[in-house]
């Protein structure tokens, strides 16, 4: 299964997962809008799904290394597809909340099974870009998720979004069970040793990395929307198109940096790191950057520029992480890796739309400059390793 054909399979799988995941990401304007929500109130949509995605990490990560990667993920899609058509039907807020809970649970398989599947199924010395082509996943179902949801909201029913996504999703499912055999687990399930993992410093920062790295690409991708709509009078469509625009970028972030983190000389933990350094240094500039723009066109281009950097780091910090810990262990490590960023995405959001209820939106961006600012400085001894 060591060949593109495999990365593919788990490609494909990652875009329809995405697709159902992020959803809710293009659904904040018409959310607000249907149920008269503040900004704070919004984002409480974000906080709940990654809510129910970091309450399930762990014992997604304990399933896949135990039993290996291919019945979580066939189980996982098919549950996220039946949680985004609860979504779709919750006559209320609260509703929609509880069941974009149990779309983040089900989405909780996504890391740890896709990044072993990666391991099993890359072609020699071509990890980090494979990784990368997975993770590209991500962003491309994102990029999509935004197209539906802009489409069947402006069709007057933004609910239809998430039922054809739930289609897709049990088609990919099933095609995802017939053409993937992937690799047994060890058989046995246990809990993680999270002091183990723990014990390394270059895991510890690379945790803090992810938390400030989560809070910037989270909040990045659950206010573009409302600040092109809000701040520079957008239409939704452009405001839609604009998210589109960003997960378009980010693909080619994480494309060109598993790309130049294969040719390093350095170590593999080292490559990434440094290109994942260089990424932070630069959202950093960006997010200050976005403030200075008042008109749609140019605001949308100066998202699609910081789009390429900080969407482009997922790739490169699961690279420096499976480097670090050995394959047995890569389920694990990742759920401790996933629940720095997601901790980073539930605390950033609401506190991001305080402030723009408060004081504007510009205060929010530097704060994310901030925090990219602290990824890089707790990435620099892993990039002088």
């Amino acid at each position: 299964m060591r060949e593109w054909r495999g990365v593919g399979l788990v490609g494909g799988w990652q875009v329809s997962a995405s697709v159902c995941f992020y959803a809710v990401f293009a659904t904040t304007a018409f959310l607000r809008a249907d149920f008269g929500l503040t900004r704070f109130r919004t984002g409480l949509a974000v906080t709940a799904v990654i809510a129910g995605y970091t309450l399930a990490l762990f014992a997604a990560g304990a399933v896949v290394d135990a039993y290996g990667e291919r019945v979580p993920m066939v189980g996982g899609l098919l549950l996220v597809g039946a949680g985004c058509v609860a979504v779709a039907l919750a006559p209320t807020y609260p509703l929609v909340l509880g069941s974009l809970v149990l779309v983040g649970v089900a989405y909780a398989t996504a890391m740890p099974a896709t990044n072993r599947a990666v391991l099993v199924a890359a072609p020699e010395g071509r990890r980090n870009l494979a990784m990368n082509v997975k993770q590209v996943g991500v962003t491309v179902g994102s990029g999509l998720s935004a197209g539906l949801i802009t489409a069947a909201g402006a069709g007057g029913d933004w609910g239809r979004g998430f039922i054809v996504a739930a289609g897709v999703a049990a088609v990919v499912a099933v095609a995802f069970a017939r053409g993937y055999d992937g690799r047994a687990g060890s058989g046995s399930l246990s809990l993680p040793d999270v002091r183990g993992l723990l014990s390394g410093r270059g895991y510890r920062g690379l945790l803090v990395a992810g938390f400030f790295l989560g809070a910037a690409v989270f909040t990045t991708t659950g206010y573009v929307v409302l600040h092109m709509t809000d701040a520079v009078l957008a239409s939704a469509a452009v405001a839609g198109g604009t998210l589109a625009a960003v997960q378009v970028t980010g693909s080619l972030g994480r494309l060109g940096g598993g790309a130049v983190a294969d040719r390093l000389s350095a170590p593999s933990v080292a490559a990434n790191a440094r290109v994942l350094l260089v990424q932070a240094i630069v959202s950093a500039v960006g997010f200050v950057a976005v403030t200075a723009v008042g008109v749609p066109l140019a605001a949308a281009a100066a998202f699609a520029l910081l789009g390429f950097f900080v969407l482009g780091f997922p790739g490169m910090y699961y690279g420096c992480l499976t480097a670090l810990v050995d394959d047995g262990e890569v389920g694990a490590a990742t759920a401790g890796g996933q629940t720095a960023i997601n901790l980073g995405g539930l605390l950033a959001p609401p506190a991001f739309g305080y402030l723009a209820d408060a004081a504007g939106y510009a205060l929010g961006w530097y704060g994310l400059a901030g925090c990219a600012a602290l990824a890089a400085a707790a990435l620099v001894p892993l990039a002088r390793a």
